[in-house]
This record gives C-alpha cells, structure tokens and sequence, in this order.
C-alpha cells in the first residue's frame, strides 16, 4: 500500500492521520500504542509488543547489575 499522509499540527506538537487501511494493516485499533523504528529506508511502524517494555525493563536491570562483565566482553 502507497499512502500519502498529511501532517497536521496537534497543539506544540504535529502528527498525521491514519487511514483505516493502514491500521487494519498493522493490525491496531484506535488508542493503542504504536513502535517507531529508524531503519536505513526511513521509519518502520508496527503495533507495539504488549510485553515490550516489560522486557526492556528486565534487561536494564540485567545490564546493570552485570555492567563490567558486559563492558570486558565489548572489548
């Protein structure tokens, strides 16, 4: 699908519109919570993981308390 977005400005920030085609293509619904990526082509957008920052959270906690011996392997 090729879509042109128009953005608009939303108080001090800006933002677009989302045609229903494009959310029934990544499978979200209105209120949910979207995942920006920067990639080498620009920017990918997918429904966010339910568990993501769930996850994140168990890995910083990992990489704190194991921040030497992560530092000696990134050598």
């Amino acid at each position: 699908m090729n879509a042109t977005l128009k953005i608009t400005r939303i108080g001090n920030s800006a933002g677009i519109v989302l045609p229903k085609e494009v959310l029934a293509q990544l499978n979200a619904q209105i209120g949910e919570t979207l995942s920006v990526v920067t990639t080498p082509r620009g920017i990918e957008l997918s429904a966010a993981e339910p568990d993501f920052e769930e996850q994140m959270a168990a890995a910083r906690e990992v990489m704190a308390r194991r921040k030497r011996a992560l530092r000696e392997l990134a050598k």
